[in-house]
């Protein structure tokens, strides 16, 4: 008999493009995780954006997640019902969401797939790092436990994605910690990119262009006064970064 969790077909918009940020999270891997498929798209991506959420806040309440999932409350409020029914998130004493372990690990295995989705449109289809998000918003919801398996042997068991975001194993510990945001980093110090927020397909266009992308070393110069850009050095040449991009680029300083 499938349980109430499986049986969710509602209908809903999905996680908005957003940038994540946030504090560190480890948690268990999704082996041994039952197919996804018997959850709607919009449970999938409400877990989802519970999960980012509790990695960038720590607490996850029903007005956030609305302002995260770009839906109203009446809606949101409907669908966290519809998830505690399954036993997938659970309340806390302070009246704010939490997954259950069960929901951790629907959540998990959706990010797996997306994650993957987007590595393999990268580097097996040409398609251009600031478009595979969407791609991938769509196809997460769709394919196979076989077919995710297939495409993680293709890419040879990749352990992050173009982003830079780390891909949930099916064994081990999964660590969803963000690095330092640009827009904290000192003047005069050299910064290694890491991760950059995949949510904005306009704002990655702009950064592949400046080739600020996983892996890259910048010297960080001067920032302008008054809410001014922030100058960097990219392969010896001066760039102007607004203070909206330095937030979406993470990463670490290099001696």
């Amino acid at each position: 008999m499938r349980s109430i969790a499986q049986k969710m077909l509602m209908g809903g918009k999905p996680v908005s493009r957003r940038a994540q940020t946030g504090t560190k999270m480890t948690t268990a891997s999704p082996s041994g995780v039952e197919c996804t498929c018997g959850l709607s798209g919009a449970a999938e991506d409400y877990l989802k954006g519970i999960y980012h959420l509790v990695t960038r806040e720590g607490v996850v309440t029903t007005s956030a997640l609305a302002e995260q999932m770009d839906v109203s409350a009446p809606s949101t409020s409907a669908m966290i019902r519809r998830l505690r029914e399954g036993g997938l998130i659970s309340d806390t004493p302070d009246r704010s969401i939490r997954l259950t372990p069960h929901g951790q690990q629907h959540a998990l295995r959706v990010i797996r797939r997306h994650r993957l989705i987007e590595t393999f449109l990268v580097r097996e289809l040409d398609v251009p790092w600031d478009q595979v998000h969407f791609e991938a918003e769509r196809l997460e919801h769709a394919i196979s436990d076989d077919l995710e398996a297939r495409i993680d042997r293709k890419l040879g068991h990749p352990s992050h994605d173009p982003h830079g975001d780390p891909i949930p194993p099916l064994d081990g510990r999964h660590d969803e910690t963000w690095p330092d945001p640009l827009s904290d980093v000192k003047p005069g110090t050299r910064f290694r990119v890491q991760r950059v927020s995949d949510r904005d397909g306009h704002a990655l266009q702009y950064l592949a262009g400046l080739g600020l992308s996983p892996g890259t070393v910048i010297g960080v110069g001067t920032r302008e006064p008054f809410g001014g850009p922030l100058w960097i050095d990219v392969n010896g040449e001066r760039k102007a970064l607004g203070v909206p991009l330095t937030r979406l680029i993470h990463g670490e300083v290099v001696d």
